[in-house]
């Protein structure tokens, strides 16, 4: 019998694909989602709601971690810090929330751990993200290691990571393959209604619609020519 696992669900579209893949390889599939004061929270739990009609998970749970806000630091959940629009830089940008990844993994081991579910698939992207330190393989590895020495013996949860050297155009052309709906998939760091298409994450998923070749079916707030890559 196939392994169980869960799946951290943001409600964006790598998440979305590798949705896809555990439901293929899992004989069940659990789907988790924070609510971690991020000024999208709305729409991208609106997403998670509207995958998790799609897939029909064995369970979903969203857990709130707000305190994340608290803390700040970051463009996504810091009222003092506005989300810029896209620049082109190679630095970490503002809209890295410190650590986040580490929280979501802490929250999944803890539920894999009652359920006795071997698996957790992240939709984490290392070479085409926005060069998030917690992003990384060997960040990944290191905290598969914890899990392994911070929870009972007979516990083995492996991190599944299935795009994590991917570009984001090959997602898209894999959950093309696996008819993922990516019309319910959000991405916009700014937006709740319509996504701005000029903050960092509105420009990587429209460029990489484009090196797909594939029109991206949710609406921009501004004109886009799907020939043409935004520089």
């Amino acid at each position: 019998m196939a392994e169980n696992g869960i799946v951290l669900v943001s409600g964006g579209m790598d998440s979305l694909v590798v949705a896809a893949l555990a439901n293929q390889e899992c004989e069940k599939v659990y789907f988790l989602h924070l609510n971690y004061g991020q000024k999208t929270e709305d729409r991208e739990l609106k997403s998670f709601q509207q995958i998790v009609e799609h897939f029909q998970p064995a369970d979903s749970l969203i857990a709130d971690v707000s305190y994340l806000k608290n803390i700040g630091g970051s463009s996504l959940t810091d009222e003092s810090i506005a989300v810029k629009n896209h620049t082109g830089s190679n630095e970490v940008p503002d809209s890295y929330v410190p650590f986040r990844n580490a929280h979501l993994v802490t929250i999944a081991t803890s539920w894999a751990e009652v359920l006795g579910v071997g698996r957790i698939y992240l939709g984490a992207v290392e070479e085409d993200s926005s060069g998030y330190p917690d992003c990384r393989e060997s960040f990944f590895r290191a905290l598969e290691k914890a899990v392994d020495l911070g929870t009972k013996a007979e516990t083995k949860i492996k991190l599944i990571t299935p795009v994590i050297h991917k570009t984001k155009s090959a997602i898209i052309k894999m959950g093309k393959k696996l008819d993922v709906p990516f019309q319910y998939s959000w991405s916009c760091y700014r937006n709740n209604d319509i996504a701005c298409g000029v903050c960092d994450s509105c420009v990587l998923r429209i460029n990489s619609f484009k090196q797909a070749g594939i029109k991206d079916p949710i609406p921009y707030n501004i004109n886009i020519d799907w020939q043409e890559e935004i520089e």
